[in-house]
């Protein structure tokens, strides 16, 4: 079965670490709801240094032409930042569908939570 591309935003506040963590657990529970995610924050910050502007540059160029791929966006935790409304705009322009977490989970489970 192939599985449809989600690309997975959410509010990177910690270190990269810490992001690495939450990312792998969002990448996790999107992987078991049926879906291949596809989430920058996981890998990019170990090649590129998001200190230098033209690398942050192309993190940023990178990450929306994985969105562009994907069949939705995921968006994870509590919080909103610029990164993640500029996600959701650029999703809505190309006719990609938005959604939580939680509510992928909770269509997987048909409801149940």
């Amino acid at each position: 079965m192939k599985r449809p591309l989600a690309y997975i935003t959410a509010a990177w506040f910690g270190g990269d670490s810490e992001n690495a963590e939450l990312a792998a657990q969002y990448c996790r529970a999107v992987y078991e709801a049926g879906f291949a995610p596809i989430c920058p924050a996981l890998y990019l910050p170990l090649f590129l240094n998001d200190a230098v502007p033209e690398e942050h540059k192309s993190g940023i160029d990178i990450g929306r032409d994985l969105l562009r791929r994907s069949r939705v966006l995921v968006v994870c935790g509590h919080g909103m930042t610029e990164a993640m409304k500029n996600d959701i705009a650029v999703a809505q322009r190309l006719g990609i569908t938005a959604t939580t977490l939680e509510g992928i989970l909770t269509v997987k489970g048909q409801g149940k939570r």
